[in-house]
């Protein structure tokens, strides 16, 4: 199996503390591929397979345990037919009815390490997490990064024209796990997305969230993948849906985001004013979990470069742990404030600084940030461009491939 390093350390650091570890993300992102690896580990640190209950509720078989009591049965009658801890691995909690109060009496009544993967980015949003209040620890999870695109296709990551190659690949494709089995064909691997589109929106958004009118969620979401990295204004979307004969209002437009982000399709970045510290209202940008969603749905447009690769550093940014937010100077405008601990970096974004106009327009937002904090352009560019005034330049597959800043 092909690992996963990065979310497999971060679980590894949480294995038999008292704490519910929750994977999240979208469908066909990994989590149980994830779970995999997990009990894999498991096993190579000596506990035995009897101890290991791992349960997964896309599958029928197991439909009959999907309301908080007969779960707790179930694996209550499991746990006292061994000795020892019982390591509890769940896929897609969601399905089960009530499950939060199975898993809280799990840690009440069992010696047990509990994991569980779910596909709504709110899984633990109001009255949910006061069950579990203090005990649980989300990871989210994401689909495959450009390093480790080329971890599970073979290539790599210092030879440049393969990796080149790959970056293209990756870009117009996205890093759904599961193309890594399907063969080298544009429409299979279109279908394939296209499939996951439907799953997502119908299941994890549609019916989970009652929305009506699917025709308008769906325009809207084909509006979001046209206009990725945009400032967004719900005013503007309901009047553009209102030219095409759709009656909206600006709440209903927020609220079907509201719906899309909780499916983890999509990820909204909230505008800050940096002089003034303080979150603007409106205006924010958003951004596709995984760019083969734009592909399958919209398809490849090269003069998209510059808003595809926003979208692969903001999500690559979330990816690594970071809080992501858009930068407003002055007049100016700020691809991304990144924190993270003690962490701050603003970051411009673009393909080319092909021209003097182009390295003034970015960078001089950052120049005019009067503060210490590290400020990167970050560009397709092959040689360094336009160094000074305490600003540093990154080539965008070197930044994708070195793991951090």
């Amino acid at each position: 199996m092909k690992k996963r390093e990065l979310y497999e350390l971060l679980l590894e650091r949480f294995i038999d503390t008292p704490l519910v570890k929750i994977i999240i993300g979208i469908r066909r992102s990994g989590k149980s591929y994830l779970l995999r690896l997990l009990e894999q580990d498991l096993l190579s640190k000596g506990v035995k397979q009897s101890n290991i209950l791992r349960m997964d509720f896309e599958s029928l078989s197991i439909k009959e345990y999907s309301n908080y009591k007969s779960l707790y049965d179930y694996v209550r009658n499991k746990a006292e037919s061994v000795s020892g801890k019982i390591y509890i691995l769940i896929d897609e909690i969601q399905e089960v009815s009530g499950w939060e109060k199975a898993i809280r009496s799990f840690l009440v009544d069992l010696d047990c390490d509990i994991y569980l993967t779910g596909s709504n980015a709110h899984l633990l949003s109001g009255e949910l997490a006061t069950y579990l209040a203090g005990r649980f620890v989300e990871i989210p999870l994401y689909t495959l990064s450009f390093l480790e695109y080329m971890t599970f296709n073979n290539i790599d990551k210092n030879k440049s024209g393969n990796r080149e190659e790959a970056f293209l690949s990756w870009l117009k494709q996205g890093g759904f796990p599961g193309l890594y089995h399907l063969p080298a064909d544009d429409e299979v691997i279109r279908q394939y997305i296209l499939g996951i589109y439907n799953s997502v929106v119908l299941k994890d958004v549609i019916q989970r969230f009652g929305i009506r009118d699917s025709e308008l969620l769906e325009r809207i979401f084909l509006y979001i993948l046209d206009n990725v990295g945009q400032l967004f204004s719900g005013k503007k979307i309901a009047d553009y849906l209102k030219n095409q004969g759709h009656k909206i209002s600006v709440e209903t437009v927020y609220s079907h985001l509201k719906a899309l982000e909780n499916g983890m399709i999509i990820h909204s970045a909230r505008r800050y004013d940096i002089k003034g510290k303080k979150y603007l209202q409106r205006l924010e940008k958003y951004f596709v979990a995984d760019l083969g969603l734009r592909y399958a749905l919209i398809g490849y447009r090269d003069n998209d470069i510059s808003q595809l690769l926003e979208n692969i550093i903001y999500m690559e940014l979330r990816r690594r742990g970071f809080s992501v937010c858009v930068g407003k100077e002055g007049e100016y405008e700020v691809d991304f404030i990144a924190e993270k601990q003690d962490q701050k970096v603003y970051i411009q974004v673009c393909y080319l600084l092909a021209t003097e106009e182009v390295i003034e327009r970015e960078y001089h937002p950052l120049k005019v940030i009067k503060d210490n904090h590290r400020k990167i352009v970050i560009s397709m560019d092959k040689i360094p461009i336009g160094l000074g005034d305490g600003i540093e330049w990154m080539n965008c597959e070197d930044f994708l491939c070195s793991g951090s800043f």
